[in-house]
């Protein structure tokens, strides 16, 4: 995609976690030109050959195609988590705002659109063996989070159908984390008033160990670098990206010292739902059944089409997200502005 004087390269959503990340990178790359950021608020932080632009994709009056016109690529990260009370929001946001997005990513003749899909969009699989790019992403219907992004993946079809002219990356990663982000993640799962430091192993009386808790994670860092070879590459179709081993109560209670206890999932799923009926827990009780039936990820496509693999472990992941929640961790933009709480 890159031309002699360089690729110039938007991106939806800048300032999240994701975006934070593959904005940096791109900053620092020769091959790119200029990177403008979308974000509904223009930050303070201000990287190498980078220039913002105070655009909300939930608005139907955005100027999408003007933003677009002249880009070499588009990366749409713009996604929003919260309010979880409220589905019809942030299916306006997501949903139609990424329908939006693709339809001036069409009008404004950009040859390439590299979405953030998740692992999320996948039907139920299993814990024991990885997927590959193939299985069936239906996502699971009761969540808002996996119905909209399993949405957004048929809307993609038609998409490529339509206009085959443009060339497709779905990139579907498993949770992402890193430490500029702990405070952000706190918020979105936790809730603002949960005390960071609350996250340190030795306060762990027991780990619970709950039947179908067997997840992936990668460092956000590492998901950027895929969507920056994607650029590089003349690849389409999705690529999974995930770090190893599989996180679940065995590993975790290596990681922490501390001792796996089980906990019925049903009691696990009553708890949360209480929580967060009450506005106490923003984390839903349909994402927790979500989560239960996730599946692995096999990356090979990844490993093979686009040279990516991750620089760090799994563990190592959840321990800088551990140490920057205690740190009350964050970045100069307004979705991770740190906070320290308790």
């Amino acid at each position: 995609m890159s031309s002699a004087s360089g690729s110039r390269v938007v991106v939806t959503g800048a300032t999240g976690n994701v975006g934070t990340s593959v904005v940096r990178l791109l900053s620092e790359d020769p091959e790119v030109a200029s990177v403008r950021g979308l974000a509904r608020r223009i930050p303070r932080w201000s990287p190498p050959r980078t220039e913002w632009a105070a655009v909300d994709v939930a608005s139907e009056q955005a100027p999408l195609a003007e933003e677009f016109e002249g880009a070499d690529a588009v990366i749409h990260l713009a996604w929003a988590f919260q309010p979880t009370h409220d589905p019809a929001t942030t299916w306006n946001t997501n949903v139609l705002g990424s329908i939006r997005v693709f339809e001036a990513v069409a009008a404004a003749r950009v040859p390439v659109l590299v979405h953030a899909s998740s692992v999320g969009a996948y039907s139920p699989g299993p814990k024991d063996r990885p997927v590959d790019e193939s299985w069936p992403t239906h996502g699971w219907p009761d969540a808002a989070y996996t119905r909209e992004k399993a949405y957004l993946e048929r809307v993609l079809d038609v998409f490529e159908r339509d206009h085959p002219d443009v060339r497709v990356v779905r990139m579907r990663p498993g949770f992402l984390f890193k430490r500029e982000s702990a405070s952000e993640q706190r918020r979105i799962f936790g809730g603002k008033f949960l005390p960071g430091p609350l996250a340190r192993p030795e306060l762990l009386p027991f780990l619970p160990d709950i039947p179908g808790l067997r997840v992936q994670v990668l460092h956000t860092d590492d998901g950027a670098r895929a969507y920056q070879l994607a650029l590089r590459h003349e690849v389409r179709g999705a690529f999974n990206l995930a770090a190893d081993p599989p996180l679940d109560a065995r590993v975790l209670s290596e990681m922490l010292d501390a001792k796996p206890v089980r906990l019925p999932r049903g009691a696990v799923r009553s708890a949360i739902a209480a929580a967060w009926g009450l506005h106490l827990l923003p984390a839903s009780p349909h994402l927790f059944d979500a989560v239960l039936r996730l599946p692995l990820l096999d990356c090979t496509r990844a490993r093979t089409e686009l040279g990516w693999t991750p620089d760090r472990t799994a563990t190592e992941v959840l321990q800088e997200l551990l140490e920057g929640l205690r740190q009350g961790e964050g970045a100069d933009t307004e979705p991770l502005r740190g906070r320290k709480v308790g």
